[in-house]
């Protein structure tokens, strides 16, 4: 079996490819892969880290801050388009799988001229602008959540959810609790991804002086950029040594899923695969939506959600640390709401999403 995949501009497309590449392998050893990404993309590290050959195509996302920038990145796609066309013909693959970014249209478009199966992966609730133009011609639509189907016509649509780490589902509270020096009463974990999030940031530092004197804990991953920034920052405000509150302080956590699994509520942006993350878990959030997500797809992610009561939301612009003690506070004092939102987001989990997946890139 030969498989092509694409995805790219973020992990959040990239790290699923990648997981149904070992999916696949796992019951066919012999499968041959290739990765199409672009050469600018986090893609390219990515991929050949994880020992997949990669081939590169010339293409960059839609800038729609002016119709200049648009028409640039336009002016590309015949080139992009001739690329994938050549890589899919040389390679013969039996299938070709998008999972996302400006990358993948390209490579599956060319793949539906070809005798080939060919897929697409959805994530967000709301289809991004590649997604809404492939749907019609490939062969299978795959989605995260259900409400996606109502702005996609398909041949075939079925609901996986995504793939999440294994990592993620088999880390234990108590072990998780006992590596990061952590006591059985309530724990926050905050993060806004590898860079952090400024708005998130900005909060959580009158969020720490706010409960410097209670008896709670707070795992806060800054992002590498800020770090030792926010704990400068910290340190004007508060002497550190002399808190009640417990407080663990990253740049960056290799062993996320321990902090995830660690703690009673998260604050965090609202991407798909974190959302998928905190599904498996059952951990109640407080989202807040990043706010430059190409058509506002994380907010649209995040109100689903939050109409299923599953979440609490917080637009960015209007986050601050008042507002986000408030959210806080009503919620670790209000148990029974915890578990309501923890039992609704486990409706939302798909436990076997990878081999969901695997199972049409194999079968159909």
């Amino acid at each position: 079996m030969r498989l092509i995949l694409s995805g790219g501009g973020t992990g959040g497309h990239i790290y699923p490819a990648l997981a149904v590449a070992k999916g696949v392998r796992e019951i066919i050893p012999d499968v041959e892969i290739i990765y199409v990404g672009t050469e600018k993309g986090m893609e390219k590290d990515i991929v050949k880290k994880a020992g997949y050959p990669f081939k590169s195509i010339d293409i960059s996302g839609i800038d729609r801050s002016s119709m200049l920038k648009a028409s640039k990145s336009l002016i590309k796609f015949p080139k992009s388009f001739i690329q994938a066309f050549n890589i899919i013909k040389n390679f013969k693959p039996d299938v070709v799988l998008g999972t996302g970014g400006y990358v993948s249209f390209p490579v599956v478009l060319a793949g539906t001229f070809f005798n080939c199966k060919t897929i697409i992966h959805e994530q967000n609730v709301f289809p991004g602008l590649a997604n809404r133009n492939l749907a019609s011609r490939v062969d299978y639509v795959l989605l995260t959540f259900e409400e996606t189907k109502k702005y996609l016509k398909a041949k075939n649509i079925k609901v996986t959810g995504l793939p999440v780490r294994k990592e993620i589902v088999e880390v234990q509270k108590d072990v998780a609790m006992r590596n990061l020096g952590l006591e059985d009463k309530f724990t926050l974990v905050a993060f806004g991804g590898s860079r952090g999030a400024m708005s998130i940031n900005k909060a959580m530092i009158d969020l720490v002086e706010k409960y410097k004197n209670e008896d709670v804990q707070i795992i806060w991953i800054t992002g590498n950029t800020r770090y030792e920034e926010i704990l400068n920052k910290l340190k004007e405000k508060i002497d550190l040594d002399k808190m009640k509150l417990t407080l663990r302080l990253f740049p960056y956590m290799y062993n996320i899923e321990e902090a995830l699994a660690a703690a009673d509520l998260a604050v965090c942006r609202a991407g798909a695969s974190t959302l998928c993350e905190l599904a498996v878990l059952g951990l109640p959030a407080i989202l807040v939506p990043y706010p430059y997500a190409a058509e506002g797809h994380q907010e649209k992610n995040a109100r689903v959600l939050k109409e299923k009561k599953a979440v609490e939301m917080v637009i960015d612009e209007y986050l601050d640390g008042d507002t986000l003690y408030k959210k806080v506070e009503e919620l670790r004092k209000n148990p029974h709401r915890l578990k309501e939102m923890k039992n609704n987001l486990k409706k939302e989990a798909h436990l076997y999403a990878l081999q969901d997946i695997v199972e049409v890139i194999i079968k159909g």
